[in-house]
């Protein structure tokens, strides 16, 4: 009797032990998810192979996500957790890559990335530009009597802008890479046109005050204001949309590519 009633003393201690731990364990457990879960990512996304092609290159990526024809590549980039994609050129492409990026990976900031012509008579090719605002440039009413463009209702449907403390981190970041004198901010304009005109380009200063232009910036911040996600747009001039462009253009837009994942990715150091 002796014996047995050792024996269920020491069960019975074993038994106690073991439940007393299990709360702890399970406390840690749900800690170690907690953290996990509370990493924050940044999504980074352009319309070209080229404007990523440097960010891929420093990059450890942990592995390649598939949503459509687009890949999403998730890992690390100076030492900050992200995913990068490529969404395609032209408004309808970009906001596409931009809602896939938000609904599959939930990223606390959206990063675009890339290049742009030049609008303002102060910028020139490879000075970069952070937009403060967005503006779907052709957004508006084709009648008997031409194109008028128009804000929307309430303007909701064509200007966006961008988050302040973004477009801090942003503009200082591209002030270390390429010296403050060529880093300006203001408003870029976004359309489905390849401007290569003297005469919109004078259009776009006249109407809109802009310092750049390009095709997917205003689309891809219409979506990112639905998703309430702060987001920026770093652009870094290839050309100066005028009759050159296209030359230009051939001639700088990698390296212009390049500067602009240079600021983003002094921006996440810099984070």
């Amino acid at each position: 009797m002796k014996k047995l009633r050792k024996g269920a003393l020491y069960a019975g201690l074993m038994l106690c032990f073991l439940f007393s731990a299990l709360p702890a364990a399970a406390a840690e457990t749900e800690s170690e998810l907690t953290d996990s879960a509370g990493e924050e990512i940044t999504g980074i996304i352009s319309a070209m192979d080229n404007e990523i092609a440097l960010l891929l290159q420093n990059a450890e990526i942990d592995h390649v996500e598939r949503r459509g024809s687009m890949d999403f590549h998730v890992g690390t980039l100076c030492g900050k957790n992200v995913v990068i994609v490529k969404g395609g050129i032209g408004k309808v492409r970009s906001a596409a890559g931009a809602a896939a990026l938000l609904d599959s990976f939930g990223p606390a900031r959206v990063i675009f990335t890339g290049i742009a012509g030049g609008v303002s008579d102060e910028t020139q090719v490879l000075d970069v530009v952070v937009a403060e605002d967005l503006v779907q440039h052709d957004y508006g009413i084709m009648s008997n009597d031409g194109f008028e463009w128009s804000e929307g209702t309430g303007g909701e449907n064509c200007r966006v802008f961008c988050d302040p403390e973004l477009v801090r981190l942003a503009h200082d970041a591209a002030a270390e890479v390429v010296g403050e004198e060529h880093v300006f901010q203001g408003t870029i304009v976004t359309g489905d046109q390849f401007i290569a005109s003297e005469s919109y380009v004078e259009l776009l200063q006249e109407n809109f005050d802009a310092f750049a232009c390009e095709m997917e910036g205003a689309s891809v911040g219409i979506v990112c204001t639905e998703y309430e996600v702060p987001f920026v747009v770093i652009r870094t001039m290839s050309d100066k949309a005028d009759g050159l462009a296209h030359d230009t253009y051939e001639n700088m837009a990698d390296l212009a590519a390049d500067h602009s994942s240079e600021v983003v990715m002094q921006m996440l150091k810099n984070m």
